[in-house]
């Protein structure tokens, strides 16, 4: 099928780029940043809604993980509808979806209307994930693709950092509600300011609705995800945990099939042909899930045992994000990785991020100075590691596809964080258990049940222990995850090289 001028520059990138693409890209980084101080803001509330809404600790479950369980199911539909129906539509369409939800999250009385809300709210971040991503793509010149994903990138970073703080400071002079009421200004500006200056981009073929993909891709996913997160909580071989990932696997297995068999798949299993994308699926996966859980680890460090509040925790775990907000706004990862090519700039960042991990696992104990150098590896790893990822993963993808590529590159992070937590917080508390025959389910509770400081300093040294081991673990990933992308990439390059000539 032949394409007009106008369809073309639809969906291809300008040459020049867009003459107000800095703007938008502020616009549309706005936009994300709300949808992922969501994801951390809540944990801080937990309290004040046990307290206020009676909710119990199911309840409290449901309301964190409703959000992130419809946001990754949905990430490849709503890419696939971005690129089917155009990626500004769905960008207001998401920004509204996630406006609505926020209010309804913000009055709601009951713990069931909260988690209602928080559902619909994670409509509209799978919308906003996948479209920014995507219009990011399209406004800006190929030579300045990385560039424009390493702010977007870092906004994510920003995101992590800011939500335990933004949330800790809203509750200390508000009610509970208000952590949701703060989204309504934003979204109302980004809506406004993206129907002024967002340009309008699709696939000019306008592929028919792959209907059956859509649900298949989302349930599965969704039983995926449960049943990683629930492993932890409710242990690997409970029936809850193996009936939902015999689903997940049962149902993504007939999604690849149907995929494969259909002429407008949502999901063209042709892009895993290609050694780029493969390489960079391998590592995106491997790094979110050896930073995801080891994260998820620092942050208990910090509390359970150097004895930081939540508050003071998320200050001291802002150099990271910082780090990576000022490498990627000043260019210089940029900069990075376009003199070193992406391969290295892969492996190179991956490295950093994995000697950070050994920092923190085998320094942090004598204080915080260990886990500051950590923080700035990992920051500065992230600033060049995550770009050339992402880049690598979009620029394998036909420019008519890039919500679908925004979706693929949203469901690797969403895999990577909820594995990494899991498997890692699994290796934690069998050591810990290992260390401490009779302690408890947590350390808390380990702590509360001890007789003694002696006791209580032994238990406190086990589960340091266990932190050690995670971090070690993660680090493994990590190094391992640049290993392998950097060798896939490198062939990729090789092959196009040896094809061009």
């Amino acid at each position: 099928m032949t394409t007009t001028p106008q369809e073309q520059a639809q969906t291809e990138p300008a040459a020049q780029g867009h003459p107000q693409r800095w703007l938008i890209l502020g616009v549309i980084c706005l936009a994300q940043l709300t949808v992922l101080l969501d994801n951390t803001v809540l944990n801080v509330a937990i309290p004040s809604l046990t307290s206020e809404l009676g909710a119990a600790t199911s309840d409290i479950q449901w309301m964190i993980n409703a959000y992130s369980l419809v946001q990754s199911g949905l990430l490849l539909t709503a890419g696939n509808a971005a690129d089917r129906y155009g990626r500004k539509k769905m960008l207001l369409a998401g920004l509204a979806l996630f406006g609505a939800g926020s209010l309804a999250a913000g009055l709601a009385d009951s713990a069931a209307q909260l988690i209602a809300a928080r559902a619909g709210m994670g409509v509209g971040g799978a919308l906003l994930l996948t479209t920014t991503l995507a219009v990011a793509m399209q406004i800006f010149a190929p030579e300045e693709h990385v560039k424009a994903i390493g702010i977007w990138s870092a906004v994510n970073a920003l995101g992590f950092a800011c939500g335990p703080l933004i949330g800790g400071f809203m509750l200390n002079h508000f009610w509970w509600g208000a952590i949701f009421l703060i989204n309504l200004p934003v979204a109302a500006l980004a809506l406004a300011a993206v129907v002024a200056l967002v340009p309008e981009s699709k696939n000019p073929q306008g592929d028919r609705p792959d209907l059956l993909g859509a649900v298949l891709s989302t349930i599965g996913m969704a039983s995926l995800v449960f049943a990683i997160i629930s492993g932890p909580d409710h242990g690997w071989t409970s029936a809850r945990v193996l009936v939902t990932a015999a689903v997940a696997i049962v149902v993504l297995a007939l999604f690849a099939y149907w995929e494969s068999r259909i002429p407008h798949p949502m999901l063209d299993l042709h892009f895993f042909r290609d050694r780029r994308f493969t390489g960079a699926v391998a590592g995106a996966v491997l790094i979110t899930f050896g930073m995801g859980g080891a994260l998820f680890l620092l942050t208990q460090h910090l509390q359970f045992v150097l004895g930081y509040g939540p508050l003071e925790a998320g200050l001291r775990t802002a150099p990271l994000a910082l780090s990576v907000v000022l490498l990627n706004f000043s260019g210089l990862s940029a900069k990075w990785t376009a003199k070193l090519g992406t391969p290295v700039s892969v492996l190179l960042g991956m490295a950093l991020m994995s000697a950070g991990l050994v920092s923190i696992a085998t320094l942090a104990g004598h204080g915080y100075a260990g886990t500051l150098l950590g923080l700035l590896l990992i920051g500065a790893g992230t600033a060049v590691a995550n770009p050339a990822m992402a880049h690598a993963i979009m620029s394998a993808i036909p420019p008519a596809k890039a919500g679908v590529g925004a979706g693929i590159n949203g469901t690797l992070a969403e895999f990577g964080n909820g594995l990494g937590v899991a498997v890692l917080g699994a290796v934690l508390n069998s050591r810990f258990a290992a260390l401490v025959p009779v302690a408890a389910a947590s350390l808390p509770a380990a702590l509360a049940s001890a007789d003694g400081a002696a006791e209580k300093a032994r238990i406190v040294d086990a589960y340091s222990s266990g932190l050690e081991t995670s971090q070690l673990v993660g680090a493994s990933a990590v190094l391992l995850g640049g290993a392998v992308a950097a060798v896939l990439l490198r062939r990729a390059e090789q092959a196009d090289s040896k094809h061009v000539a």
